[in-house]
């Protein structure tokens, strides 16, 4: 079974389609990357995916449950709150601007999801988050506030707050964007460890070596299509002149 599909997805902004007619699935432990210049819809789809945007059209499922699905007008319809509660409770998501409450410690931003959504025993939580931090090298850093962080550091908080939720999948959206390049190493040394727990990963990147090294699978998006997928073999090997022209541009990086 796929732990997730999306089928036939469109997406559209003040008249303006920018996701045409997308299917996706990701298997158990699969790690897919997604690639292609600014604008191509990359993080639309996960914002679709991940319901923090509505499609206008197209069927989202998780573990082959619906979340959602096309009316007999074509148009998307949401599942019931409950539903889509229990849904939300397969997944994870990393942002670009680690999205950490600034008035939390390091230690209570981890721990917050798990109580308030989870309802899961405070001392097994704070168990997992200290176990967690031990993962990102920030066990000393648990009473620290956000703002005494560095940028690694808090995309390191962050993704530590998303395995806490013990996700099926976890979603990046180009998680080193906003770092320096001296911080962007780290945070990926730590997405490639994660590999080891078999976690499901989609991750929007524009990080080209490191989506060829990590993924199963590599999603090229354009112009709001899926212009080519297949291994990173395939893809970064490929004879598409639009996946060439924009795979040329990282020549030095993918050396």
């Amino acid at each position: 079974m796929n732990l997730l599909e999306m089928n036939r997805v469109k997406k559209s902004f003040g008249g303006l389609e920018v996701i045409h007619d997308i299917s996706l699935q990701v298997g158990e432990g699969e790690i897919v990357s997604i690639i292609g210049p600014s604008g191509s819809g990359k993080s639309t789809l996960l914002r679709c995916a991940t319901m923090l945007e509505t499609m206008d059209s197209g069927e989202l499922v998780y573990l082959g449950e619906q979340a959602a699905w096309n009316d007999k007008n074509g148009r998307t319809v949401y599942g019931d709150s409950q539903t889509l509660k229990k849904i939300r409770q397969n997944y994870g998501l990393v942002f670009q601007n680690f999205n950490l409450f600034p008035h939390f410690s390091v230690l209570k931003n981890i721990m917050d999801a798990p109580l308030t959504v989870q309802k899961r025993n405070k001392a097994e939580v704070r168990e997992t988050a200290m176990e967690l931090l031990r993962k990102m090298g920030l066990e000393d850093k648990a009473d620290a506030y956000p703002c005494q962080l560095s940028g690694g550091q808090q995309q390191r908080v962050a993704i530590a707050r998303a395995l806490a939720l013990n996700p099926k999948i976890l979603f990046f959206d180009e998680p080193t964007s906003a770092l320096d390049p001296e911080l962007t190493g780290e945070v990926l040394k730590v997405i490639k460890s994660l590999a080891d727990l078999h976690i499901a990963m989609v991750i929007v990147t524009h990080e080209m070596a490191f989506a060829r090294d990590i993924s199963d699978r590599v999603i090229f998006m354009a112009d709001g299509v899926i212009v080519e997928e297949g291994t990173p073999e395939e893809v970064f090997a490929s004879s598409n002149e639009r996946t060439q022209s924009f795979l040329g541009r990282y020549g030095e990086m993918l050396k």
